[in-house]
């Protein structure tokens, strides 16, 4: 019989390569198509939404980790940041949600009830946990891709191509 996969160690490898994902297009987006504005929605901006991930990455660590002693990183400036700025940030909050994958891990497979966390609509199982913040990112990941095809800042092909090379080690 084969071996079993070590779920733990799937888990966290599966959030690392969202993060390196995510990075990867972040870093290879042209200057040009950061405060393009959002046919329909003037007031956002590319900017915006990958701000949004890294600044909803440490809101929900506040949430759920910080009463546990879990490091929240620093917002950044959703309006000025820049890619090699939000790069170095999103590193930072990855590390972070690793972090509380980690402590739902030690803690039987959920991570534990905290005060702040009011709303109650994620089931805080390690799976739902990793499954809630993956399918947000890919959902503004695919955003961005479409936004750049409707604005005409066309973005790198290997900047397309690696958000599917999830086995390559690219940043």
């Amino acid at each position: 019989m084969p071996a079993q996969p070590d779920l733990h160690s799937s888990l966290l490898s599966a959030w690392r390569t969202n993060n390196r994902v995510t990075m990867q297009l972040i870093a290879s987006l042209p200057a040009a198509l950061l405060d393009a504005p959002i046919p329909n929605v003037p007031r956002r901006t590319v900017r915006l939404i990958a701000a949004h991930l890294h600044n909803s990455r440490c809101s929900w660590l506040k949430t759920l980790g910080s009463e546990h002693g879990l490091t929240v990183p620093e917002h950044v400036d959703r309006k000025r940041v820049t890619p090699r700025q939000l790069v170095a940030a999103l590193k930072r909050s990855g590390a972070g949600m690793e972090a509380l994958l980690k402590l739902g891990l030690a803690a039987q497979g959920s991570v534990p009830p905290s005060k702040r966390y009011v709303w109650r609509n994620l089931s805080l199982d390690v799976c739902h946990v990793l499954t809630y913040f993956v399918g947000h990112e890919a959902h503004h990941r695919g955003q961005i891709v479409m936004l750049a095809r409707q604005t005409g800042h066309a973005l790198p092909r290997k900047a397309v191509d690696g958000l599917w090379w999830w086995k390559m080690e690219k940043l």
